[in-house]
């Protein structure tokens, strides 16, 4: 178990590291570090057993993590072009991989449904990296491609529970199969939201209030893998729908945020073996057995998701290049379908030959990324210059997705920390009516904000996934009112990450901070506490010995800039 362990996640971390080097994705390398320690490779022959049982946990923690991260109104600016577009795009690709797999596998109507939609759904993961590498995931394309994905997550969690449907669909009938699995998850989920809707927030909350920190940690995986365990114990739905679903009811609370930074190490070394497991189970001899299945499969992959979210994107009258970007992002497939095709073999609907093919299309469509996104733009040049295309009505819905949504924050300020000096701060801010919204790791302090009718967003600002929901990229003012300096620091890497034009005003408690952070480009203000004290008690003993208040002030800012006052 320990070497099984230990080399899995060294293996993973080498390749994954020369992946990225290589400008894949990590993930690429995970797979490669599965090949090299499964059984169809000499060397080392790792437990097989053990890695699919952690693997299992690692799919769950990542549908807990697309749980907390779902809501509805990612879908409100582009429904009416993400929700029937990308519904039509999966159905083309499980048409173009069910008739693959019918004709290369000699698969039913069940199997060939679920090996379509295996080759028809995207990697949220993949997708959203070479967007932000391309610097367009806050853009029109991006918001266009993270609602495109909403809908096939959502898509991907229904073909989980079509699973065992489709496997007893050999006995039931397809209808009475599927009709009986969509009543028990309906079951599950009415038990999930009457009991746990309040109940697991209001536990989780009474934990964060609690000083020690690593309680609400363990109380978060332990809703996810509970809630899991309990799905597939008591209404047979799997185990990864389970804490999907723990990750939604969390996803609803103001404790989603933080949740999902506990969550996030544990979900990506989870994965990390989940993607190792996964290639522990490709057969090069597979491959080679049977070439063409695996190119027919890549070329689904290709044509039934780039291609088709391509055509389908220009239909809505979207701009070519916009849809380019985004059909060239999605032409890929990973962790959704990895899962459904690993779950679909171990209940015996899809024979273990259908694992090869859909790893070499995974394989194929990671590493043609650049290609394929470079094959788009040509082709979306083409498009948008040709006589057709100018014919068009220049009206189009996509012209919509340039206007910022009205309830998202902009121009705001960001008050971290509601302790003496934050609450100061934000009461002066909420005095003139100006737009802010205020973060703090502490639970009582979060309540006391909301309690003044502040919008409050509880967690530690110096984790990525607590500070983008303050939305730093539009922000106008930044101010970190916190005691320690090192988290002030790591707040404002990530804020000038996020924004480097923003103005940040930071507290400080020590002259080596002072002189550290003053040479920061985007701090308009670094002011130690008991500088300031002492400044302004040299300020009142002036005035009151007859310093003419200029000449005193002037000796205060002489002061405050660490030059000797004048003699």
């Amino acid at each position: 178990m320990l070497a099984t362990l230990v080399l899995a996640l060294s293996l993973a971390l080498g390749l994954g590291s020369l992946a990225r080097w290589l400008h894949l994705p990590p993930l690429f390398g995970y797979l490669v570090a599965g090949v090299a320690i499964g059984p169809h490779t000499p060397g080392f022959v790792g437990d097989a057993a053990l890695t699919a049982t952690l693997a299992e946990v690692g799919v769950a923690l990542l549908l807990f993590g697309v749980g907390l991260h779902f809501r509805l109104q990612d879908l409100r600016a582009v429904w009416h072009i993400a929700l029937p577009g990308a519904a039509a795009q999966v159905a083309v690709a499980a048409l173009l991989g069910g008739l693959l797999g019918r004709a290369g596998l000699g698969l039913g109507p069940g199997a060939a449904l679920i090996f379509g939609l295996a080759l028809g759904i995207a990697s949220t993961v993949v997708a959203t990296r070479m967007l932000a590498e391309a610097g367009q995931i806050g853009g029109p394309a991006g918001r266009i491609a993270l609602g495109w994905l909403v809908v096939q997550d959502l898509l991907a969690v229904l073909a989980l529970v079509m699973v065992p449907a489709a496997a007893r669909a050999e006995t039931e009938g397809l209808a009475t199969a599927l009709l009986g699995a969509v009543l028990e998850l309906l079951g599950f989920a009415v038990c999930v939201l009457l009991i746990g809707r309040r109940g697991l927030p209001a536990l989780l909350a009474r934990l964060a209030r609690a000083p020690s920190g690593e309680l609400f940690t363990l109380g978060v995986i332990v809703a996810a893998l509970g809630t899991a365990y309990a799905a597939s114990e008591l209404f047979h739905v799997s185990f990864a729908l389970g804490a999907f679903f723990a990750g939604m009811l969390l996803g609803e609370s103001d404790l989603g945020h933080q949740a999902a930074a506990e969550a996030m190490p544990l979900q990506r070394i989870f994965a990390a073996l989940f993607f190792v497991s996964v290639g522990m189970l490709l057969e090069p001899a597979a491959l080679l057995a049977a070439p063409l299945l695996s190119l027919g499969a890549l070329l689904v992959v290709l044509c039934g998701i780039g291609g088709a979210t391509f055509l389908l994107l220009l239909l809505a009258r979207v701009p070519p290049a916009m849809a380019a970007t985004v059909a060239g992002a999605l032409a890929q497939i990973a962790e959704f379908s990895f899962l459904l095709t690993s779950y679909a073999i171990g209940q015996g609907l899809l024979p273990p030959a259908a694992n090869a093919p859909v790893l070499a299309a995974a394989f194929g469509g990671i590493l043609l990324l650049p290609l394929t996104q470079r094959g788009f733009a040509w082709l979306g040049g083409r498009v948008e210059g040709s006589a057709a295309w100018r014919r068009r009505s220049v009206a189009h819905p996509a012209a919509l997705l340039l206007r910022p949504e009205a309830a998202g924050l902009a121009d705001h300020a960001i008050i971290v920390g509601f302790g003496r000096v934050g609450a100061v701060v934000t009461e002066a801010l909420r005095h003139h009516g100006l737009d802010l919204v205020v973060i703090d790791a502490d639970r009582l302090a979060a309540e006391r904000a909301q309690a003044r009718g502040l919008e409050v967003l509880w967690g530690d600002a110096s984790r990525a996934e607590v500070l983008r929901a303050a939305r730093p990229e539009t922000a106008r003012l930044v101010v970190l009112a916190l005691p320690d300096a090192a988290a002030a620091r790591r707040v404002l890497q990530l804020v000038r990450a996020a924004n480097a034009a923003v103005q940040v005003a930071v507290r400080v408690h020590a002259e080596s901070d002072l002189a550290l952070l003053q040479a920061e480009d985007c701090v308009g203000l670094a002011v130690m506490g008991e500088r300031e004290i002492a400044l302004g008690i040299s300020d009142f003993a002036l005035r009151r010995l007859g310093i003419e208040a200029e000449a005193a002030q002037a000796t205060i800012e002489r002061l405050r800039a660490g030059l000797p006052a004048a003699p």
